[in-house]
């Protein structure tokens, strides 16, 4: 039986099509594909699509700084649409605030969502796809945290790559040392403990038209970091061979939906021992950490 044989008759009525990616495991192929599966359901249930919407590796966490969705909504406060096509409901979000206030906003426009494989979405079937949808999330990011906290026990690369290291090919999370940027490593360092500070570092390296890990230019915040964060140069315990994950965590401000950096308990920080990695001469990291203090 066909999901809506129980809805009124299609006669007129006009309707959009969202689709989404998340992540760059997917590609522009994915988009395409749910497009076409929306297209086929419009053909078959006799609707008139008028606009495509689209977010390409966009997190479902949260409407905010998704152009096609937020565009999706202004068209319906214009009356636009009729109905809102999706291929499931996930991909207008998995998290049950965001996916229920966006059924509540739309039902109130009296616009319905339909969904290729579920039909049109009721509060119940919003609910439980909702809950369903953040709880896969959540279980999801447990178990990347455990493989990260796994490799970081290892001492390999639970993330990113700080400045003076590259990854080895076909072994996930190790490094190899770069020599042409420890070199820059070790002036940091020596140029900070005869007295220059991290501005008047970073402006000599500029200069020089020495490349940064990142941007196009140098800049104090790149060498000072942050303490309890653990990054820029004078900040990372690495160089001494020293690794140190999780000393923060990101949370999501429900307000912004921008992710936002909390501090963790020394306890639950992950120490590996990597001397192979270590950059700097015995002594000169904890010194370079006490004119810090000092200063």
């Amino acid at each position: 039986m066909n999901a809506n044989s129980e809805t009124e008759p299609n006669d007129g009525k006009r309707a959009v099509i969202y689709a989404r990616y998340s992540t760059d495991l997917q590609s522009e192929r994915s988009i395409e594909d749910q497009v076409a599966l929306s297209q086929t359901y419009s053909e078959r249930e006799e609707l008139e699509v008028v606009a495509t919407y689209q977010d390409a590796a966009q997190s479902e966490v949260s409407v905010l700084g998704r152009g096609g969705l937020l565009d999706l909504l202004d068209a319906a406060r214009q009356g636009s649409f009729d109905i809102a096509i999706v291929e499931a409901l996930d991909r207008l979000s998995q998290d049950m605030e965001d996916l229920a206030g966006l059924h509540k906003r739309l039902s109130f426009l009296g616009i319905e969502i339909r969904a290729v494989h579920e039909g049109v979405a009721s509060t119940v079937l919003v609910g439980l796809r909702g809950l369903v949808g953040q709880f896969y999330r959540e279980d999801n990011v447990l178990k990347i945290r455990r493989g990260m906290t796994g490799r970081a026990k290892e001492g390999r690369s639970p993330g990113g790559l700080a400045y003076g290291y590259e990854a080895v090919p076909g072994r996930v999370g190790a490094r190899l040392i770069v020599d042409a940027e420890t070199d820059v490593v070790r002036r940091i360092f020596c140029e900070y403990l005869a007295g220059m500070s991290p501005r008047d570092i970073a402006r000599g390296l500029n200069v020089e038209g020495i490349a940064p890990p990142r941007g196009s230019r140098w800049n104090a915040s790149t060498i000072n970091g942050n303490a309890a964060r653990g990054n820029g140069i004078l900040q990372n315990p690495l160089y001494d061979g020293r690794q140190v994950w999780n000393r923060v965590r990101m949370v999501k401000d429900p307000d912004t939906g921008r992710r936002a950096s909390r501090p963790n308990p020394p306890e639950e920080w992950v120490v590996a021992e990597v001397p192979e990695l270590a950059i700097l001469a015995p002594g000169v990291f904890e010194a370079a950490g006490k004119r810090k203090v000092e200063r």
